[in-house]
């Protein structure tokens, strides 16, 4: 049986004037914390995911757009997914997928971005066996008219494109038909993305969730009370951040009740690093890659890489309580 959504218990809150720098460009401002909310009593430590293995080679990667929309909200949503064919390379526009199933990361953008903004990244999850699913805001993404409030609804947004993307595996026609693990679940994203993440496991909690990928991201309107089954957390943030200060979303990851680990990068900002191919991006990518391993595939022997990975050329620290 198909786990269910929690309704939305969003309230109405003022969030920061800094994330209106989540995109690359945007300007510098000061970031507010806000006050500790105590989360319940932590849950089960008991993983959600069975043992398992992650595939040992990397995929070719398609690519292809969903146009959804929820209750007026339009919210067309990419997807990268591993391809049949030779790996390397930049993704496909509808390339036939890879047979198996494999599990599905949402990925949400920051203030002012776009989904294609972090493609080296998401594919380079692809590539490591994963589907990735972004949709785009009605009101927060590059062009809308950058309302920070409606971040607090984009939580129902992901989880409604979360239902439309499962439900590809099972019709009929469709390149994914057959191919998508909807027991093996993660969300992600990046400055009021990561807000919109920690929504979907708070407030907003998502029940279909395993694990999340925060970076950048603070609790501040979608609190700490952390609720459901355990689901393991990695967040990732710069110590120069700009934005979103580093407390902040140290303040956030400290309350979370779960297995949980953080990578932090003494010289990073609020995530350009994300945008383009470079040092740092490879050691996020691949630090996130084993975490997605082992957290939705199951896989012990990646999480045992995961410390490596994270703090290899000294580009990084890692805190970790997995």
């Amino acid at each position: 049986m198909p786990r269910r959504v929690t309704p939305a218990l969003l309230a109405s809150a003022v969030l920061m004037a800094g994330l209106a720098g989540c995109s690359a460009d945007a300007r510098k401002t000061e970031s507010q914390q806000q006050a500790p909310v105590e989360p319940p009593p932590a849950a089960t430590p008991t993983p959600q995911v069975p043992a398992g293995k992650a595939p040992q080679r990397a995929f070719a990667v398609g690519v292809r757009q969903l146009k959804l929309n929820r209750d007026g909200r339009a919210l067309p949503t990419t997807l990268w997914y591993p391809a049949a064919g030779q790996s390397g390379g930049a993704a496909k526009r509808s390339a036939t997928a890879a047979e198996g199933r494999f599990p599905v990361v949402m990925f949400s953008h920051g203030l002012g971005g776009r989904p294609d903004d972090y493609g080296t990244l998401l594919t380079r999850w692809a590539a490591a066996g994963f589907v990735v699913a972004a949709p785009t805001f009605p009101h927060t993404s590059r062009g809308a008219d950058n309302n920070v409030l409606d971040v607090l609804n984009q939580p129902a947004d992901v989880s409604y494109a979360l239902d439309q993307v499962l439900a590809l595996d099972g019709k009929a026609g469709d390149a994914l038909r057959g191919r998508l693990d909807g027991e093996r679940v993660a969300a992600a994203g990046h400055s009021a993305g990561g807000v919109t993440t920690i929504g979907l496991f708070t407030a907003s909690r998502d029940e279909r969730l395993d694990a999340g990928v925060v970076f950048a991201g603070t609790a501040l309107g979608v609190g700490t009370a952390f609720a459901g089954a355990a689901a393991p957390q990695l967040f990732v943030h710069g110590e120069l951040d700009e934005v979103v200060e580093y407390a902040a979303g140290r303040a956030a990851y400290d309350k979370v009740p779960w297995p949980k680990a953080m990578l932090s990068l003494p010289k990073g900002d609020h995530g350009r690093a994300l945008l383009s191919d470079g040092a740092t991006l490879r050691v996020v990518s691949d630090t996130s890659v084993e975490f997605l391993r082992w957290s939705l595939y199951g896989d012990a022997d990646a999480k045992k890489r995961i410390p490596t990975d994270a703090t290899r050329g000294d580009i990084a620290t890692f805190d970790d309580h997995l």
